[in-house]
Formats: C-alpha cells, sequence, structure tokens
C-alpha cells in the first residue's frame, strides 16, 4: 500500500522517477523500489516524498476507500492521458476524504444524490432538453430567477463537487463516479478553478447532465450538445430569456449581453446561443454576432469584469461541524482540510498569524 501511494503521489505531483530521485538525492532505482515495495523509506525520506509530491505524510498511510469509474474528461487532447491520470489520483484522494468525514457522522449530513424521477428513461432530441432542465429547476425548487451560486445549490443534493487547480488551459472539468468499499457510491462533478466564473458555471452545468442524461440518449442525439444544450437552458430558462430579451429581436447589445451575464452567470456568447435557441433571434443574427465577437477576440476573452470564482465550500462546512460535535479531533480536521495544524489553529479562531506567534 505505501509503495502504491508513493507512486500515485509522484504522478500526480507530474514528477519523474529521476525528478523525485533529485529532490530525495537518491537514485532512479531507489524510487523504483520505493514504489514496488522493495524498499522502504525512512521518516525523513518520506516526509521529504510528501514534501516534493504536495501532500502530507498521512496520505501514504491512508486506507483506499473509493474506486472511480465512469470517469469522462472535458479537455482538449493537448491535455494528454499523462495528465488526465495525474488529475484523477488527486481527485481519488480529495474523495476519500470527503467520504472519510461523511462516514464520521452517524448519519450522513448530505442526501444520497437521486436523479429526479420525471426524467425520461429515454430522451432522443435535443428539444426535449429544454424541459428536462426546467423540470430539474422546478424538482430543485430554484424557480426560474438567476442561480447566484450553483456549487451552493448542487453540494446539498449530494454531489461531490471539486475546483482544483490545473496549470493547463486544455483541462475544463471531468465527471465520474465514486465507489466506496461498502459498496455506496458519489457522483463527482470537478472543475478547474483556473478559469472565470461564467466558464466555471457552464462547465458545472455541463457536467451535471452528463449525470442526469447518463444512459438516457438514444436515437443518434449528441451527448455533448445534448449536455450543452441542458447548461444553457438550466442556467438561463427559456422564459426568462424571453422576458430579459423579448420575443423577437434583430440585434443584440454587447452591454446587454454583458449585464445579463453578470446577473445570471451565464457569457455573453452563451446568450447568443441562447437567444438563437430560444427563437428571440435567427441564425443569421447569431451568426453576426459570433463574427463580431471573433473580431474583436472575444471569444477567447470576454471584454469586462470576470465573473467570480465558484468556490465549493460544503467540505469545509462540514469539517468544522463534525469537529464541533466531537466526531473528529482538531489533527484529523487539518488532516482532511490537508493544511498544517498551526494554521488550522488561526483558521478555526479566526486569529492572524502574528497573534498566534505573539502568544
Amino acid at each position: 500500500m505505501l509503495g502504491q501511494r508513493i507512486h500515485q503521489a509522484r504522478l500526480a505531483a507530474d514528477l519523474t522517477l529521476e525528478a523525485l530521485g533529485q529532490q530525495l538525492e537518491v537514485s532512479k532505482a531507489a524510487i523504483q523500489k520505493y514504489e514496488k515495495g522493495k524498499a522502504t523509506p525512512d521518516s525523513s525520506k518520506l516526509l521529504k516524498i510528501a514534501q516534493a509530491c504536495g501532500v502530507r505524510t498521512e496520505y501514504f498511510f491512508r486506507k483506499s476507500t473509493v474506486t472511480l469509474s465512469n470517469v469522462e474528461f472535458r479537455k482538449r487532447s493537448t491535455f494528454g492521458k499523462k495528465r488526465s491520470d495525474a488529475v484523477q489520483i488527486r481527485i481519488t484522494e480529495l474523495i476519500e476524504k470527503r467520504v472519510e468525514l461523511l462516514n464520521a457522522f452517524p448519519e450522513l449530513p448530505i442526501p444520497r444524490f437521486a436523479v429526479p424521477a420525471f426524467v425520461p428513461s429515454k430522451v432522443e432530441d435535443l428539444d426535449e432538453i429544454e424541459s428536462i432542465a426546467e423540470g430539474v429547476r422546478h424538482a430543485w425548487e430554484l424557480g426560474l430567477n438567476p442561480i447566484a451560486d450553483l456549487t451552493a445549490e448542487l453540494e446539498p443534493l449530494g454531489l461531490l463537487v471539486m475546483a482544483i487547480d490545473v496549470d493547463h488551459k486544455a483541462f475544463s472539468g471531468m465527471t465520474a463516479t465514486a465507489t466506496t468499499a461498502d459498496g455506496q457510491y458519489y457522483p463527482v462533478i470537478v472543475v478547474s478553478s483556473r478559469w472565470p466564473g461564467d466558464r466555471q458555471r457552464f462547465t458545472l452545468a455541463h457536467e451535471l447532465a452528463h449525470v442526469l442524461l447518463a444512459g438516457r440518449l438514444v436515437g443518434g442525439a449528441n451527448e455533448e450538445k445534448a449536455c450543452d444544450r441542458f447548461a444553457g437552458a438550466f442556467l438561463a430558462p427559456r422564459d426568462s430569456v424571453i422576458k430579459e430579451l423579448g420575443a423577437q429581436r434583430k440585434r443584440l447589445e454587447p452591454q446587454e449581453l454583458y449585464h445579463l451575464k453578470h446577473e445570471y452567470g451565464l457569457s455573453m456568447t452563451g446568450w447568443v446561443m441562447r437567444a438563437f435557441q430560444c427563437g428571440v433571434i435567427h441564425n443569421e443574427v447569431r451568426e453576426a454576432a459570433m463574427r463580431m465577437f471573433s473580431v474583436r477576440g472575444w471569444r477567447t476573452n470576454e471584454p469586462g469584469e470576470p465573473l467570480p470564482n465558484e468556490a465549493p465550500s460544503l467540505f469545509e462546512q462540514l469539517v468544522y461541524r463534525a469537529l464541533a460535535e466531537d466526531l473528529v479531533s482538531e489533527a484529523k480536521a487539518a488532516e482532511l482540510l490537508g493544511i498544517p495544524r498551526m494554521r488550522f489553529y488561526r483558521e478555526r479562531f479566526m486569529e492572524s498569524a502574528d497573534a498566534v506567534t505573539h502568544q
């Protein structure tokens, strides 16, 4: 188990055998022996491995409690298999911590996620997606108003939602199913923390669609297009689009789209697409808007202030709840959050570093 954990930590940190060996001042062969279980690093070397790989030493001794299946990445080909494997390992560790925390409670503090019963077992075309997105909002009591904090709405439903820092623009997000040793499963949605808020929100809604529509698309319906359609309709429902833009338009103003972007958390480009999908503009208007966006470079970077990032917070909140209910120790809480105990102490009591130093 220790060797496997060292191997996983190295891959997750995107380190070669040689690179890790250099940091430990040992040979590549020595690292291979550690990973294959033919040799055991002493405590000082294990600490150096942890520091090099960006993990705490507790990681090497935590039992594997989950397996990932149905892993689907939202990435471009330039991201590559090696980076994908590293992200998957990082996600597995984060999920293990979440499952460990949830299991500390006598009763689960969040429900088991369930696809709303009205979602049909067979979806044949994109036109059905609009009504499904509207139905999901109704089932989750979201109404038709803008969703201010998407992760705050998704996490309490039993979805494991995470934002991770991946230093590569080719990665947007992923979905997976996490299965625990006792057979419980959790849908997992991951988004890159590097993207602006509107891109994150669309990716989160897109990944949610993959969870809701898994195995339901038939008749040649394209899954990616279906999930894109759901994401747009979920963030900006048809009735809201018509209320904001009117039933028919011959032109859309950039400032108008900018304000709607910040109200609904859907990009300016996304609003052009929703206007077209909802019949507010014809295809010629959509194409003209897209040409203008391309000329101005807005397809890559939209103008004005970016939307704030989505930041999942339920896990941290539950750590403090578990601590308050004496379900975990302070040391375990710090380990679950992946921060040094002194820093955890400061954050727990909302103290500055200077205040703790002078005590």
